[in-house]
């Protein structure tokens, strides 16, 4: 299997949709008001072989250079899921979207995998804008972006559908020049 350590307790790898569906979807499951707040797909995910079914579609994007779906590993079990979920060539641009299971919130581990992603996007798939969207009525999702050091771009006035109607988007970026000036070491 892929898997891109980040630390002794956090890896992101590429799914294994028989093996990672049945945790995943179990995490889904325990939790799907509030995952399915602010992801309508989490509503839509009723059983393991309908997360079997779209980790399969992700391996198909991933060899085809349409996204990068990966599974966040917390002490070597599945805690949920981290992606760029489009590229933007023109632009140099990705989108990073997230999600986490419950019992692993309050740890640090999705600040640790956009900081992982954002590795990626600079060295691995040569980005030069890294782009989070939040409801602006999600704090978790925000608190990520801004912890990880993303510049508030502005709001998108009902920018998104979810499944209780439209939400106005926090629109959240990161350049490549940013994460590798703060990557720099201090000079002293």
């Amino acid at each position: 299997m892929f898997m891109y350590p980040i630390d002794d307790e956090l890896a992101l790898a590429l799914p294994r949709p028989a093996v990672d569906a049945p945790a995943l979807f179990a995490l889904i499951a325990a939790d799907r008001a509030a995952i399915g707040r602010f992801l309508p797909w989490a509503l839509e995910t009723k059983d393991a072989a309908g997360e079997q079914a779209f980790l399969t579609m992700t391996l198909a994007h991933f060899g085809t250079g349409q996204s990068v779906n990966l599974v966040i590993y917390y002490r070597g079990q599945p805690a949920g899921t981290i992606s760029f979920n489009g590229f933007d060539d023109a632009g140099a641009s990705t989108d990073l979207g997230y999600w986490l299971g419950a019992a692993f919130r309050g740890k640090g581990i999705m600040h640790r995998a956009v900081a992982a992603m954002c590795d990626l996007a600079f060295t691995e798939y040569g980005r030069n804008r890294v782009v989070i969207r939040a409801a602006v009525d999600n704090p978790a999702s925000n608190a990520v972006a801004a912890k990880a050091g993303f510049h508030l771009d502005g709001t998108l006035r009902q920018g998104e559908r979810l499944a209780d109607g439209f939400h106005d988007v926090h629109e959240w970026s990161l350049l490549q020049s940013e994460w590798a000036k703060a990557a720099e070491p201090a000079q002293g």
